[in-house]
C-alpha cells in the first residue's frame, strides 16, 4: 500500500503528467495524485490522453469521478492494469460540472451510494480503493452524518479516508471559494481517527509547511498539500528527510531543472509545447534571489511555437549561483 504519511492533491488543470514528473525530481517519497479524470472520459474518450504517465511518476494514484458501481469498476480495472498505485475516489469536488453528472461532493448525501461504488471497484482491482471527501456539505455539516459516512463506507472495505477539512456549499459558492470561504475544522478529521483508530485518515486543507505536516502527524496517518505544493513546489526537498525518514540527501534546484531537461527534450519530440512543461515550474524558486527573472523568462518565452531546451537553460543563466546549488 503506497505510504500517505505526504501526497500532493489531485488538482485540476494542475497536477497533470507534466507536473507530476517535475515534483518526483524533488520528492522520490511523496504519493503523487492525478487530475480528477471522469468515468466517462476513460470510457468513451481516448484513455491514454488521461492515464499515461512516465514511469517515474511512482507512488501514483489515480483520482476518479463518478457515481455508477459498474462503470468505476471498469475504469479502476483499466488504471490498476494502466500501473497506478492505487485508486482514489472523488467524493469532494462541488463544482456545478460535477454536481451535474452526480459525483464529487454530492455523493456524501448518499452514503449506501458511496459504498456500493467502493465495494464494486475493490471487487475489480488489487490495489487500494481510497475516498477523498469534505467534512460536510451544505446543512449537512453535523458529525454524526459524516461519522455516519465514513461507517458506511468503510463497512465496504475503505480503509484510507482523504478528508478535505472544510465543509462545501453545493450552491452560492464556486470551486475556488470553496477552497477558502468555509472554516477548516482540523479537530474534527482527527475526532474521526478518535473514533475510527482502525483507518488510516489522511487531512486535506490549507498546510503550507513541513512542520505543520509534522504536527498532524502526531495524531493522523498523513497530510496531504494542495496549491503550497504547486505555487512553492520546493517545499518538498526536504520531505523525503523529515516525513519519511530517508538518508538521500536532496537534489539542488540546479539538479532538478538538469533532470528535468531530458524529459522535456522526449516531450517536445512527440509534439508537446515547452510550455506545457515550464507552466509547472514557475514557482520552483520561490523566495529565492532570481525568482522573478526565471519567471519572467519562462513566461515570455516558452510559449513560442519554436521554444525549445534553449529557454530553459538561459532561464537557469539568470539565477545566482546561491539560488541554485543550496538544497
Amino acid at each position: 500500500m503506497p505510504d500517505h504519511r505526504l501526497s500532493v492533491a489531485p488538482m485540476l488543470d494542475w497536477t497533470d503528467r507534466h507536473c507530476r514528473f517535475f515534483l518526483r525530481l524533488i520528492s522520490r517519497r511523496t504519493l503523487l495524485y492525478t487530475e480528477m479524470v471522469t468515468t466517462g472520459a476513460i470510457l468513451h474518450g481516448e484513455p491514454g490522453r488521461f492515464l499515461d504517465f512516465h514511469a517515474a511518476e511512482h507512488p501514483l494514484a489515480l483520482q476518479l469521478g463518478g457515481s455508477d458501481p459498474a462503470e468505476l469498476a471498469a475504469c479502476a480495472r483499466i488504471g490498476a492494469d494502466w500501473g497506478y498505485d492505487e485508486i482514489n475516489l472523488n467524493v469532494g469536488c462541488p463544482s456545478d460540472r460535477v454536481q451535474s453528472g452526480r459525483f464529487g461532493a454530492c455523493l456524501m448525501a448518499e452514503p449506501a451510494l458511496v459504498a456500493e461504488c467502493v465495494a464494486a471497484m475493490r471487487e475489480a482491482v488489487a490495489v487500494p480503493v481510497t475516498v477523498k471527501h469534505r467534512i460536510g456539505i451544505d446543512r449537512r455539516d453535523d458529525y454524526a452524518s459524516l461519522a455516519g459516512f465514513v461507517e458506511t463506507v468503510a463497512g465496504a472495505g475503505c480503509k484510507v479516508f482523504v478528508v478535505h477539512a472544510r465543509k462545501a456549499w453545493l450552491q452560492g459558492l464556486s470551486p475556488k471559494e470553496n477552497r477558502e470561504v468555509p472554516p477548516l475544522r482540523y479537530d474534527v478529521v482527527h475526532q474521526l481517527k478518535a473514533d475510527f483508530p482502525g483507518l488510516q485518515f489522511v487531512i486535506n486543507g490549507g498546510f503550507k509547511t513541513l512542520a505543520q505536516v509534522e504536527q498532524q502527524l502526531a495524531g493522523l496517518d498523513g497530510v496531504m498539500i494542495g496549491r503550497e505544493a504547486y505555487q512553492n513546489p520546493w517545499l518538498l526537498a526536504d520531505a523525503d528527510t523529515r516525513i519519511f525518514g530517508s538518508d538521500e540527501r536532496p537534489l539542488t534546484p540546479r539538479a532538478v531543472v538538469e533532470g528535468l531537461l531530458p524529459y522535456v527534450e522526449a516531450e517536445l519530440a512527440r509534439g508537446a509545447r515547452l510550455h506545457h512543461v515550464t507552466r509547472h515550474i514557475l514557482g520552483l524558486f520561490q523566495g529565492r534571489p532570481g525568482a522573478r527573472a526565471w519567471r519572467r523568462h519562462l513566461s515570455e518565452h516558452a510559449h513560442d511555437p519554436d521554444a525549445g531546451l534553449d529557454v530553459l537553460t538561459e532561464a537557469l543563466r539568470r539565477l545566482p549561483v546561491e539560488s541554485l546549488e543550496h538544497p
